[in-house]
């Protein structure tokens, strides 16, 4: 944790975080060994261990046995749903209650100084919220639920091998450290996909109609993307795993965007301190939609030179690259 500061806003009266988002170290060469340790542990610290703890109880208690998934039925599937839907709205709800309702903080480490559009047409129900709502908890969680139990009925009906905790111990617990990374490079991908042209007109527009996002938009996407989304888990069906590995995957994919979407670079605990959230790259990718795809764990969008951190000289270097783009397809329309 941190100590709360002062408010820091540029001329546009956006929030200026310190430090601006960075490529992780542990892909700098030559490797700085305890900046690099540093960095796993922060992916991992406080969501990430909060997530695998969620998966295991998840795993443990609220899942149906497998013997009940090898076949379907509406009872157990249902069971699923109703426990992911617990999981959105305690999590996701939580953090709007605090921030966005109760206004806890007030603007303080808000990146944008206003607040979700209560009276738009843009949104379902004219409410930014209230569309956000919609699109999580009936497309994302079903989608999410669908997936889940598509796997636990392949792992009853021993279509997909099964690794055991007793048997495996080292790889078990390497795989659930791995599934983070894992859902890093599978969500840039993704991401990058829903921006190609025909994609983006018919599903990734809706997620992008969150220009200034809320703890709610994380998830708020049309049901192709939905699928796209989740589709990480297809991984589990290819390599080794158990059903605990492919619930995480999920559940990771299901509540991790919160902390990249909930507008806040801290979250005020008590009067004299502060958790940092982060979130402030991927809100630059909302603000200035071509850049920033992936996530900061893995340097994909520096390797792909869609990266930027919000500085000025970051953002002339974007504005380079918006203008050879530009020219670019000037000069591939004209040969045409």
């Amino acid at each position: 944790m941190a100590k709360v500061d002062l408010q820091q806003r540029d001329r546009r009266g956006e929030w200026l975080p310190d430090p601006l988002p960075a490529p992780s170290p542990l892909f700098s060469w030559p490797l700085r060994l305890l900046p690099a340790l540093r960095a796993v542990a922060g992916d991992y610290w406080p969501y990430g261990w909060l997530f695998v703890a969620l998966a295991v109880v998840s795993w443990l208690w609220f899942t149906p046995d497998l013997s009940r998934t090898g076949t379907f039925a509406l009872g157990w599937i249902a069971e699923i749903y109703a426990r992911n839907l617990v999981l959105m709205v305690v999590l996701y709800g939580g953090g709007h209650l605090r921030l966005y309702v109760q206004r806890a903080q007030d603007l303080r480490y808000k990146f944008s100084n206003r607040w979700p559009s209560a009276d738009n047409r843009t949104f379902l129900f004219r409410n930014q919220t209230r569309d956000n709502m919609f699109w999580t908890l009936v497309s994302g969680g079903l989608i999410w639920t669908g997936y889940e139990a598509l796997t636990l009925w392949l792992y009853a009906n021993g279509v997909l091998p099964l690794v055991t905790l007793a048997q495996h111990p080292v790889y078990f617990v390497l795989l659930m450290l791995a599934v983070p990374w894992m859902r890093t490079l599978h969500f840039y991908w993704a991401h990058r996909l829903t921006h190609w042209k025909p994609l983006y007109k018919h599903a990734h527009y809706l997620h992008h109609k969150n220009v200034n996002p809320g703890p709610w938009s994380g998830l708020s996407m049309h049901p192709i993307e939905h699928l796209l989304y989740f589709s990480g888990v297809l991984l589990h069906w290819i390599i080794p795993s158990h059903p605990l590995h492919a619930i995480f995957h999920l559940l990771h994919a299901g509540i991790a965007p919160i902390p990249g979407h909930i507008g806040f670079f801290k979250v005020e605990v008590g009067k004299e301190r502060a958790i940092q959230n982060g979130g402030y790259f991927h809100y630059l990718h909302h603000k200035y939609f071509d850049c920033n795809y992936g996530g900061e764990g893995v340097p994909l969008d520096k390797w792909f030179g869609s990266f930027f951190d919000g500085s000025a000289s970051s953002e002339a270097e974007m504005t380079a690259r918006r203008q050879r783009l530009r020219a670019k397809r000037g000069a591939a329309a004209g040969s045409g």
